[in-house]
């Protein structure tokens, strides 16, 4: 039987807290949103669970003239995460690395600075993070965070998102403490096809959403 899809994101957050109610006990509880998309979703969770609401950002480090093909990521705080089979396979040179990264680091303030308006990131040493996204795919860009995060030392790691493809959740738990999705459903399409309103979300809204909290 087809799933029901969710009506737009913060539909989708609803009903991704239902899910998540146990977490509500978990010790320094923190929800982190992927922007742009996973702020919306990430909001109705915070809200829900009574926790605060922070971003983490990544951004895919491309294979220079192949840009789509990830070699790596960098995240908040500054931690690379790299894609040795791709780096090694493909000879990048540590030059190379670096110059991708400079600029990929470059961004990624831009985002900081964007979104947060000058507020501190939140503490994630020994807390209970659950990791917002509105989907997932492939997970390449979740297991990129999930990596990052564990160099920050966090208690717990929950990767939360309203839909996903199953073989994706499954490969994910072998990073993370728990894995949730509302809908794994089969075949799994693409993220945007399990919404009715799947429209983009802007920087505006991400200011906006962080700045009520």
């Amino acid at each position: 039987m087809t799933p029901p899809r969710f009506r737009d994101r913060r539909d989708a957050g609803r009903k991704l807290a239902e899910k998540l109610s146990a977490s509500r006990k978990a010790p320094n509880l923190l929800v982190l949103a992927l922007p742009r998309g996973g702020v919306p979703v990430a909001a109705e969770v915070a809200r829900a669970l009574d926790a605060p609401l922070d971003v983490f950002l990544v951004r895919k480090l491309g294979v220079p003239g192949h840009e789509e093909l990830a070699m790596g990521a960098v995240a908040s705080g500054g931690v690379r995460v790299l894609n040795d089979e791709i780096v090694h396979g493909l000879g990048i040179s540590d030059q190379i690395l670096d110059a991708v990264e400079a600029e990929g680091l470059l961004e990624l303030s831009r985002r900081e600075r964007l979104y947060r308006g000058g507020r501190p990131p939140a503490e994630i040493d020994g807390r209970t993070v659950i990791v917002v996204d509105d989907g997932l795919a492939t997970g390449a860009t979740m297991r990129a965070v999930v990596q990052a995060l564990k160099q920050h030392h966090p208690g717990r790691i929950i990767v939360a998102v309203p839909t996903a493809s199953p073989d994706v959740c499954d490969a994910l738990r072998a990073d993370a403490d728990d894995v949730i999705s509302v809908i794994t459903p089969e075949p799994f399409y693409a993220v945007g096809y399990w919404y009715d309103d799947f429209t983009q979300t802007g920087d505006d809204e991400v200011r906006n959403v962080l700045a009520q909290q």
